[in-house]
């Protein structure tokens, strides 16, 4: 058995999962097993991805609902984990690799002689400009002192998200799965902080892919579709719940950040300016009382 896999994450966007697929299929490196976690898609799924089912190209699995991403990759990696990978490599529907992404993930992994908690990869949109909704958080203080290591394009961050995320299951067994509970956003930048932590973590400049995302913009409750409001409470729920773990300074970002969103939807949004602030509030007075769980025991 191979000892990485690909975890991808799908719901209702079969033609993007193919794309993802045939781009995995096409890496330079192939010692990798692939594996779908579908949410309970109703757009025949995996009927368009039989073939790749039937001639074991891919390990299959339905969650049975609509968990959210978070709880997809949290199905994903709580089997790979059950079945002894090494290192689990996460990405969305909408995530291409290039051909050589894979490839430039384990040049990585040499040169830093398997210390590493993560690796992420370059995420670009379809013009080829930096996606804007896949950046790193590297360090405020500090030098990088290992001029090598930059020199081959590896900066130490400390988080990442889970558009190519390259992960060392030995970092895993020690903080745990990701929070299935958040559902959508800041699943993955809670744990990816959560891992480097545990042990240093790197963006491999490198190793590329595409997210074939419709815009390339960040999540904005101000001017989202009306259909999309109700999803920013879950988003205020979770950033509220990663404030309170993480102390004073947090706590104060996170009602700064509060405030401002509020006023800036009073002033700025075009409609919906009511519902847009109920959304806000109802995530603010969810967070108060949110303390899902970490699984540890795998």
């Amino acid at each position: 058995m191979n000892n990485i896999v690909a975890i991808i994450v799908t719901f209702n966007r079969k033609e993007l999962l193919g794309e993802a697929i045939e781009a995995l299929c096409s890496q330079t490196i192939q010692s990798f097993d692939i594996m779908v976690v579908d949410n309970a898609s109703t757009d025949g799924t995996k009927e368009y991805i039989s073939s790749y089912v039937n001639n074991g190209t891919i390990q299959y699995f339905n969650t049975g609902k609509n968990i959210g991403g978070a709880g997809g990759f949290h199905f994903g990696m709580k089997k790979a984990l059950m079945e002894n990978y090494d290192y689990i490599w996460l990405m969305d529907d909408d995530t291409i690799p290039d051909k050589d992404c894979l490839e430039n993930l384990m040049k990585a992994k040499e040169i830093l002689h398997n210390q590493f908690s993560f690796l992420s990869s370059y995420v670009y949109w379809i013009d080829h400009s930096p996606c804007v909704m896949n950046f790193q958080r590297a360090f405020e203080y500090g030098w990088i002192q290992n001029q090598s290591q930059l020199k081959e394009g590896i900066i130490p961050i400390k988080t990442g998200t889970f558009v190519s995320a390259f992960i060392n299951t030995q970092t895993v067994k020690k903080v745990g799965l990701p929070i299935k509970e958040f559902f959508i956003w800041s699943d993955d930048t809670e744990y990816t902080y959560r891992l480097s932590q545990v042990q240093p973590a790197y963006f491999i400049a490198r190793s590329q892919v595409l997210h074939k995302m419709n815009t390339n913009a960040s999540a904005d409750i101000v001017s989202c579709d009306k259909e999309r409001i109700d999803r920013y409470s879950i988003a205020v729920r979770n950033r509220f719940y990663i404030a309170k773990k993480y102390g004073i300074r947090s706590l104060i970002t996170f009602h700064s950040q509060f405030i401002k969103n509020l006023i800036r939807v009073i002033k700025k949004a075009d409609n919906a300016k009511m519902k847009r602030c109920l959304s806000l509030m109802k995530g603010y007075g969810k967070g108060l009382f949110f303390h899902p769980q970490i699984e540890k025991d795998i």
